[in-house]
């Protein structure tokens, strides 16, 4: 057990402060303190001693150097148990800190106003509090430290039940959860300077080359918001992290309204969902299975965009998770009940009190409400996926493709009907599994192949899928076609026009085919593979 006789408390946030030194001063605590902290405390009426006086030295620059003495790190790094360091602490008259209550300045918080300048970023880097809690946490044995709010009342209520004292266990955990704190806010200061360079770029002085934004080592924060009950598989463990820094909307800051807990394989439909619907400014449905889009639809109303990604594949939206851009009213709440024969999860900007009524009928149905749809990050973050000892990271896909942008490479030309449904598709092919095609009539999917190792299979599959809507309709590629097979499979179902990159170094074959064959074709100069 520490038994605490000392304590210094320097915190930036008073939140829960009068209950813990209420607690502190019951038992007899000598405080320690330093500007407004200190005039917090003694407005409560509780007797507390300016560090200053304790170490014999004024604060200095500014206040950049208050707890910075051997009085305060010898008080606290000094081994109770060390003869040799009791001796050297009598020697030099240092009192011995039992405890160390300490938050940061709110670097973070600062550097996200806009607008904010370098020095205002600079002086909020703290020296002296990660200085002490690092101290404090090396010698947990002996030193009871806190760095944040959330613990102050266990740690209140431990003295009350010991007469004054912490155990060695909470000790420990305390001490511990420091060092992710400190660790974590040196990435914070670390990322914010890096970014700020004239070229934030890393430069390799072994090549010369520029790192593009990449930094030489990656440092990751995220914030656990829940275990999962299973991986993918159940005999697979899991938990759902946030990117707190992130502001974007996204299925992290989504607010389960109904259902039972999500899964792991719910939220990365639900994340595919909503990626897909933020495309879109038309009212717009989407309807997930296995991270693919089997049917997608903007109408005049989201009842009738449902309806349209519904009927692409009506077979594979079993047990689906769908997705809207707008407010999901009585009207489409009773048309996904009516129509679906099961649904796992619905994601949406927000929900009617007659639409949240309506869905009570299916207790297990998981309701998701983007509350900040459509926000857009401040910068737009980075795409990571792990592979086995390693991290692959890119930039997201979220280039935009306009009708400016097309090259018209056939005799025959889109019509203004069919370049609207090409681009739309273009849309869609985006967020599906390579080899992707995707067939539209309209803004409205009617045949999806997905994933395949061919891509004239993924038109096979889409033609089949399609069936007799395939005549007629449009079909996007997310990547070239190598050969001219994939367009006679295209003629066959009876598909009028398409998009792709281009780039195949057998262009000028294919181009050729579908000028035999009638269809129009435009090449987008980009591709959109999606592993």
């Amino acid at each position: 057990m520490v038994k605490v006789r000392r304590a210094l408390i320097s915190v930036s946030d008073k939140t829960g402060l009068e209950g813990l030194v209420k607690v502190l001063n019951k038992f007899g605590v000598e405080i320690l303190s330093t500007g407004g902290t200190a005039k917090a405390i003694r407005t409560l009426g509780i007797p507390v001693k300016d560090v200053s006086e304790h170490t014999g030295f004024p604060e200095m620059l500014d206040g950049r150097v208050k707890t910075l003495h051997p009085k305060v790190h010898g008080g606290l790094l000094a081994l109770r148990e060390n003869k040799e360091h009791m001796d050297t602490v009598k020697k030099h008259e240092i009192g011995l800190i039992d405890m160390v209550v300490v938050n940061l300045y709110p670097f973070e918080r600062t550097v996200s106003k806009p607008g904010v300048k370098l020095e205002e970023a600079i002086e909020n880097i703290d020296i002296g509090g990660p200085s002490m809690l690092r101290s404090a946490a090396k010698n947990h044995r002996s030193v009871c430290v806190l760095c944040d709010v959330a613990d102050y009342d266990r740690v209140a209520e431990e003295m009350e039940k010991t007469g004054g004292s912490v155990s060695e266990e909470l000790c420990t955990d305390l001490g511990i959860k420091v060092f992710n704190k400190t660790s974590t806010y040196d990435a914070a200061i670390y990322g914010y300077l890096r970014d700020r360079r004239p070229e934030t770029v890393d430069h390799r002085p072994e090549t010369g080359d520029k790192g593009e934004g990449f930094p030489q080592i990656l440092e990751l924060k995220y914030k656990k918001l829940q275990d999962l009950r299973y991986g993918e598989n159940p005999h697979q463990k899991a938990a759902f992290y946030k990117d707190e820094s992130s502001d974007e909307s996204s299925v992290s800051g989504a607010v389960q309204l109904q259902g039972k807990e999500l899964s792991f394989n719910n939220i990365i439909d639900l994340n595919a969902a909503l990626e897909i619907v933020k495309e879109f400014g038309e009212p717009a449905a989407t309807i997930i299975k296995h991270t693919n889009p089997c049917g997608t639809a903007t109408a005049k109303s989201l009842k009738q965009a449902y309806i349209d990604a519904l009927d692409c594949d009506r077979l594979s939206a079993f047990g689906s998770i769908v997705g809207f851009n707008g407010p999901v009213d009585t009207e489409v709440a009773k048309t996904i009940l009516e129509e679906a024969d099961f649904v796992e999860c619905i994601i949406a900007p927000s929900y009617d009190a007659a639409a949240l009524q309506a869905f009570k009928a299916k207790k297990n149905l998981r309701l998701l409400e983007v509350k900040n749809f459509g926000a857009k990050a401040a910068t737009v973050d980075k795409d990571m996926k792990k592979v086995v000892g390693g991290m692959l990271i890119q930039d997201r896909d979220v280039a935009l493709l306009k009708e400016i942008d097309l090259k018209f490479v056939t005799k025959v030309k889109p019509t203004k009907e069919q370049l609207a449904s090409l681009l739309f598709g273009w849309v869609v092919a985006k967020h599906v599994k390579s080899n992707a095609i995707v067939l539209c009539q309209g803004t409205k999917t009617v045949g999806v192949g997905a994933g395949q190792m061919s891509r004239v299979v993924s038109v096979m599959i889409a033609c089949n899928k399609a069936d007799k809507r395939a005549k007629g309709s449009t079909l996007a590629s997310d990547a070239f076609f190598p050969k001219e097979d994939g367009i006679e499979q295209a003629h066959q179902g009876g598909i009028a026009a398409i998009i792709q990159p281009g780039g195949s170094i057998r262009d000028a074959e294919v181009i050729k085919m579908a000028d035999k064959l009638g269809i129009a074709m435009v090449f987008t100069g980009m591709r959109h593979f999606k592993h």
